[in-house]
């Protein structure tokens, strides 16, 4: 279990970096990312930030290489917001969580039924007025 220190540093961490990433990073491959959570070690000398990107297989590429030459400078902005001995280092990982549940609501819509409007469902109602 993790400790309450850590996960304070880790939501410190996500929210600086989503922030930077949106108003800082000026590198055109870095688009449509949405940063969904972070894992830092016990020791506090790594974090793990999975992030989710919008688009196609090759752009997903190309803003992870973004990010992860990114990651001194964002490095520094984690270092600039928690105060501990050690600042993590960066690691961005994609984050495979969406598009996973996109795919298992597709096949779900395939194999269930379709739902019938809400009319159909309802009993008839006399009109006795």
């Amino acid at each position: 279990m993790s400790s309450r220190r850590v996960l304070k540093a880790a939501q410190a961490i996500r929210e600086v970096v989503s922030t930077a990433i949106i108003t800082d990073l000026r590198d055109p491959r870095i688009e449509n990312v949405t940063v969904t959570r972070v894992e830092v070690s016990g020791d506090m000398r790594h974090a793990r930030i999975h992030v989710s990107v919008m688009g196609e297989q090759t752009n997903t590429r190309n803003v992870l290489k973004g990010l992860n030459n990114a990651a001194g400078f964002l490095q520094r902005k984690v270092a600039n917001r928690i105060d501990t001995r050690y600042t993590p280092k960066l690691q961005f990982v994609l984050d495979e969580g969406l598009k996973h549940s996109l795919e298992v609501t597709k096949i779900l819509e395939e194999v269930l039924p379709p739902n019938e409007s809400q009319d159909e469902l309802d009993p008839p109602s006399d009109n006795l007025l």
